[in-house]
């Protein structure tokens, strides 16, 4: 019991699924976008500044926006480059939040039947 009460909460705060695919995604499109040769070290170095930043994304509408920053200049990509993001984030931002959520049920789901075997 004692390990689902620790566990579980710190894995919904740290859980950021569809913000760290969100922020991964959209570096790799700016690149693109901007003419950034990214090599195979670019792409590994930008997904995981996604992952880092993903941990500490505020939970409010467009929070990720916060720690796109870093990712991008990981990237070396132009922080004006958000702007463009800017005009579908709010939509985004609703598929964001339910991959999130469905990532932190899965992991109650888990957490349930493994106290059940366990206990």
């Amino acid at each position: 019991m004692v390990h689902g009460v620790i566990v579980l909460p710190l894995g919904a705060v740290m859980n950021m699924d569809g913000t760290a695919l969100f922020e991964g995604i959209a570096a790799v499109f700016l690149a693109q976008l901007f003419g950034i040769d990214l090599s195979t070290t670019g792409i590994v170095m930008i997904f995981i500044m996604a992952m880092v930043s993903s941990v500490g994304a505020p939970g409010m509408p467009s929070g990720s926006m916060s720690g796109m920053q870093l990712v991008l200049l990981a990237a070396g990509i132009p922080l004006e480059a958000i702007a463009i993001l800017l005009i579908i984030e709010r939509p985004l931002d609703t598929f964001r939040t339910a991959v999130n959520v469905q990532g932190d049920l899965i992991g109650a789901t888990v957490i349930d039947k493994w106290q059940k075997r366990v206990g």
